[in-house]
């Protein structure tokens, strides 16, 4: 089994999701008493978070990459980033180490692609939605992908920095969400890709009419597959 570096804490509640899921889905490969070989680094999110508003990517990318060359010190042999938004800097990660980094976008899309959906409405932060290093890595990979319109895409943000990072779920933001894939559906969406971690403690397979995505949950069943024996 191989040990599975993490790069998380932003924010630690969708962190310690994917730990429960790397430790779960090896039991349930495994049997018994079985869990998962991973070390974990958690950054601060708020040094992280501000480094994002103040567009000081470069800056931030040097933190995790620093980050994962602790994780490669200390034996991990893949890399997993705990988070969609900081996938704008996970060339700058990969170049930083030797051990190769699991990028979730193509773990999403892969599994997007298996249950016949080609045009997936996505749901993020801001930068996810907005920006190309994400949404293009899904078209690389054979996506149309829609999102919210502007007033839709701003609540989608709030609700994940301003409640789910810290832990609230509310049932109001819940059917708020709901009216927005409700409108990712009508203009064409036949899956709903949950492209920011924390999306998952709040939206599940119940709360749309077309399947959805976990991207914390695909990118945790890639990397325990690899850490068994699939390739990285």
């Amino acid at each position: 089994m191989k040990t599975i570096g993490m790069l998380g804490g932003m924010s630690w509640e969708s962190t310690a999701e994917y730990y429960r899921l790397l430790n779960q889905l090896t039991r349930d490969r495994l049997g018994g008493l079985h869990s998962a070989k991973c070390l974990l680094y958690s950054v601060d999110f708020a040094e992280i978070e501000r480094l994002q508003v103040a567009g000081r990517w470069q800056e931030a990318g040097e933190i995790l990459a620093a980050a994962a060359k602790s994780l490669e010190a200390a034996g991990a042999d893949l890399l997993l980033l705990c988070t969609n938004t900081m996938h704008k800097v996970a060339d700058q990660i990969s170049a930083a180490t030797a051990v190769p980094l699991l990028h979730l976008a193509d773990a999403t899309a892969e599994a997007v692609r298996a249950a016949g959906c080609t045009r997936a409405g996505l749901l993020g932060t801001a930068f996810t939605m907005e920006q190309d290093f994400y949404r293009g890595r899904l078209a690389a990979n054979g996506l149309d992908v829609l999102i919210p319109d502007e007033p839709g895409r701003a609540l989608v943000h709030r609700v994940i920095y301003e409640e789910l990072c810290l832990g609230e779920v509310r049932e109001e933001s819940r059917l708020a969400y709901q009216r927005v894939i409700a409108d990712l559906v009508a203009a064409g969406a036949e899956g709903i890709i949950l492209g920011c971690t924390e999306i998952e403690l709040l939206i599940g397979r119940e709360h749309s009419p077309v399947p959805v995505f976990p991207t914390a949950r695909l990118h945790a069943q890639a990397a325990v597959e690899a850490a068994l024996g699939g390739a990285p």
